[in-house]
């Protein structure tokens, strides 16, 4: 059995986003087509600091599904649990980039993604259960068979370290938001680390303000909660608190700024860092990725977010924006 450093499961797509920075979608005429999908995100951030990386996912059985495979191989991720599910196209994201702060994004993918397609009986949950972090998300509680699937690589993990709730709400996927609490509830009794902005964290536990909100999440037993907003990036534990504020950067795309922490995060944690300088690197990864175009391919190495942490002048061009 390989042993991974790193298992995400969850969403894979393409993103179809504008090479016109600034232009709305009814005036864009080319667009750069790049892997997407907040799963594989984490997975190729992660894969980007050396990391052993294995993606579990669906696509469809499709040409976009072949570029899938070939784009997580070309970023160091392992593809053997990434199964095509006939029938369900892989989807398709369309960006809106219009900085600093819109951002949408719409979504093809009818009548649902395949990774909602993901079975308990299709886990390799040995490899699930000695993975040195597995990150999942809040999307893939949304639906059966994926929400019994992850409950049964949680349940494989037994509230392992560094078994990681990535909160990802997304409201389109819910009947309501009371249904995904519930869902979420149920999650938290698994997790050790739990990550989200002050909406996702508002899904979870009801808390929206920072500290109430990590509070809140640890009393739930999570030993690591981490809150991502506007003032920048709160993580606790039973006996420390970090803030680190928003770094000023000029932002080109916030899309996958979010991902590019939590492989940060991954990074982390397995190299046992100090807390403090886990969420400085993580908030700096974040931060280099709104500055680029490219949601996978923009995430940074290492050597670049040690550089944004100790040369920034180079990158804070006016007008600067703080990117949390």
């Amino acid at each position: 059995m390989t042993s991974f450093e790193v298992v995400s499961m969850g969403r894979v797509g393409v993103d179809l986003c504008p090479l016109q920075t600034g232009t709305r979608l009814p005036d864009v005429e080319t667009f750069g087509r790049f892997l997407g999908g907040s799963a594989a995100n984490v997975a190729v951030a992660a894969a980007r600091y050396g990391r052993r990386v294995a993606l579990v996912t669906r696509t469809g059985a499709d040409p976009f599904g072949e570029y899938v495979h070939r784009a997580l191989r070309d970023f160091g991720v392992d593809d053997r649990w990434v199964l095509p599910v006939a029938g369900l196209p892989t989807p398709v994201t369309f960006c809106e980039v219009l900085p600093p702060d819109t951002f949408p994004s719409y979504s093809y993918g009818c009548p649902r993604a395949p990774d909602l397609e993901i079975r308990p009986e299709e886990l390799d949950l040995p490899a699930i259960r000695t993975a040195g972090v597995f990150w999942f998300t809040g999307t893939g509680l949304c639906e059966l068979p994926s929400r019994d699937a992850h409950f049964a690589a949680l349940g494989a993990r037994g509230r392992a370290p560094n078994t990681v709730f990535d909160l990802d709400y997304r409201p389109g996927f819910w009947p309501s938001r009371d249904d995904a609490r519930a869902a979420y509830e149920s999650a938290l009794r698994y997790a050790t680390v739990a990550v989200g902005n002050l909406d996702e964290c508002a899904t979870a536990v009801g808390e929206r303000e920072p500290h109430a909100a990590a509070a809140a999440l640890l009393a739930r037993g999570v030993r690591l909660a981490v809150v991502r907003g506007p003032s920048g990036v709160l993580a606790r534990t039973a006996d420390e608190v970090v803030e680190v504020p928003p770094v000023p950067i000029e932002v080109r795309n916030r899309l996958g700024a979010g991902d590019a922490f939590g492989g940060a995060l991954c990074h982390g944690l397995l190299a046992g860092w100090p807390l403090d300088r886990t969420i400085r690197f993580g908030n700096a990864a974040g931060a280099l990725v709104a500055s680029r175009l490219g949601g996978s391919a923009a995430m940074p190495t290492g050597a670049e977010v040690d550089k944004l942490l100790t040369e920034p002048p180079d990158l804070l061009a006016e007008p600067r924006h703080p990117v949390g």
